[in-house]
């Protein structure tokens, strides 16, 4: 790589960092720290809830898949997209009234409050594991791009990532994940797909030289399909980092909206990350490790200085998914622990120091976890695991079942938890079993103990989607 090109990527971190310094001056209260203030208008909502979603595991990932499995591998980024969709199209219009700022919190108020406390330690476990994956998908980047070891590159990055989050939360999320999401779109679809198809000779050429299974939706396997709709289609339901920023939205229109064209941009990009992964096949046949797909073909065929923007286009995407799951986490524990069960009393400006101590505990371990694991994809399919075998049934129950006791939420979550760990120690860590039978648990465990156990009083366990919850919850909303 050139001197140009590495003057490029630190200068897209310099800029981070001002961006970082700006939203700072927006976050005065707790609130503007977790949720930007609740009032971002349609394209810094989009452009912040596409960022966080397609992480670097979106474009390193698809572009992999693609190399291996052809016009398949759009799967994997495909069912995230699909599961924005059903977040914005089913639930979205059923939350936007309830002024929560986490799953936990809703989950909190439907069921018993042990279910807040438990279902914030697995929710923001998992968010911690993918900060984790994020930080050490940068340090590779940092690592092969400007020749430092592995170790200062993800400190490096992990590092830029924690100032800007901790300076403003959500608002500095917000201000970079703008830029990021301009990089990525320009860096994907504007250059590295055409100069991929013209590296082959055109988009006919490819389809002629590729293999005919690469020309097929389902070469990758139906059964890898549907673990990729259990894990991140219904993960996406269910994940606080995407929920939060559903909460930045300014309206629930825009919400609902937003989502929607979320998931319609992560199906172009799932496109875009295969037919990238095709051309490689072709421009270099006997790559050793697929995992370097984008990185090598990025090296093969672009030039100088361009090469620097599409490689900060990646570190883009891992800086979003990076500075969201930081946020999540920490925004988990402050709210549904600390607050709940040590600091009760809490002013908002106690609040506000509290969530930015709890963002740089979170981010210096994520950071440490990240130097000493190094690989974490496996831990990272655990955590979706428990989250979607976990958390998914009680969340959906929330809304659609009014007879569902406050005890019921509680032991579906913990039961599920247990049978999607026995689960995965049982089949493997990469079967898709476990999620089917912590979801069968917990529905069972749910229904069950509802029906077999003698009810509290309406009043004691409204749905959030009653009407007369939702009239006291939207008199909340305007006096708020």
């Amino acid at each position: 790589m050139q001197a140009l090109d590495t003057v490029v990527i630190l200068l897209y971190f310099a800029i981070l960092i001002g961006a970082g310094i700006i939203g700072s001056t927006k976050a005065k209260t707790s609130e503007d720290f977790a949720l930007a203030g609740r009032n971002l208008g349609m394209f810094m909502y989009l452009g912040c809830l596409s960022a966080v979603i397609l992480g670097g595991a979106a474009t390193i990932g698809t572009t992999k898949l693609g190399y291996q499995f052809g016009i398949s591998g759009i799967w994997f980024v495909s069912m995230i997209g699909l599961g924005i969709i059903i977040l914005g199209t089913i639930f979205i219009k059923k939350i936007d009234s309830l002024r929560v700022t986490t799953i936990s919190e809703l989950l909190g108020k439907r069921y018993k409050s042990e279910t807040r406390l438990l279902s914030a330690i697995v929710a923001s476990i998992y968010t911690l594991m993918i900060a984790v994956t994020q930080v050490i998908g940068m340090g590779t980047i940092i690592n092969v791009l400007l020749g430092w070891n592995l170790t200062t590159s993800m400190l490096v990055g992990g590092g830029i990532v924690l100032f800007y989050t901790i300076l403003g939360g959500m608002w500095s999320v917000t201000v970079t994940d703008i830029i990021q999401f301009v990089i990525m779109t320009i860096g994907i679809f504007f250059i590295m797909v055409p100069m991929s198809l013209a590296e082959v000779d055109g988009f006919s050429q490819l389809i002629s030289k590729l293999p005919e299974a690469h020309l097929s939706f389902t070469s990758i396997g139906y059964q890898q399909i549907f673990q990729y709709f259990l894990l991140f289609a219904l993960g996406m339901v269910v994940s606080q980092d995407i929920w939060q920023r559903v909460f930045t939205a300014k309206s629930g229109k825009i919400a609902r909206n937003g989502s929607i064209f979320a998931g319609v941009y992560s199906f172009a990009y799932a496109i875009a990350g295969s037919i990238i992964g095709m051309c490689a096949f072709i421009v270099i046949p006997n790559l050793e490790n697929p995992q370097n797909t984008f990185a090598t073909m990025a090296l093969t065929i672009l030039p100088t200085g361009i090469l620097g923007l599409v490689l900060a286009s990646v570190c883009s995407a891992l800086m979003s998914t990076a500075s969201g799951s930081l946020l999540a986490s920490s925004t988990l524990i402050t709210n549904d622990i600390i607050k709940q069960y040590f600091l009760k009393n809490m002013s908002d400006k106690q609040l506000l120091l509290a969530s930015r101590v709890t963002t740089l505990l979170v981010g210096l371990i994520a950071i440490t976890f990240s130097i000493w694991i190094q690989d974490v994809l496996v831990a990272l399919d655990v955590a979706y695991a428990i989250l979607s075998g976990a958390i998914f049934i009680p969340l959906v129950m929330t809304f659609f079942w009014k007879r569902a006791t406050p005890n019921s939420g509680f032991y579906a979550i913990l039961i599920s938890t247990i049978v999607v760990i026995a689960g995965l120690f049982l089949e493997g860590l990469t079967s898709t079993n476990p999620i089917l039978y912590g979801m069968s648990a917990g529905l069972i465990s749910l229904v069950g103990i509802s029906l077999f156990t003698r009810p509290a009083d309406d009043s004691e366990f409204a749905t959030p989607f009653d009407e007369d919850y939702e009239e006291e919850s939207e008199d909340a909303r305007k006096e708020a």
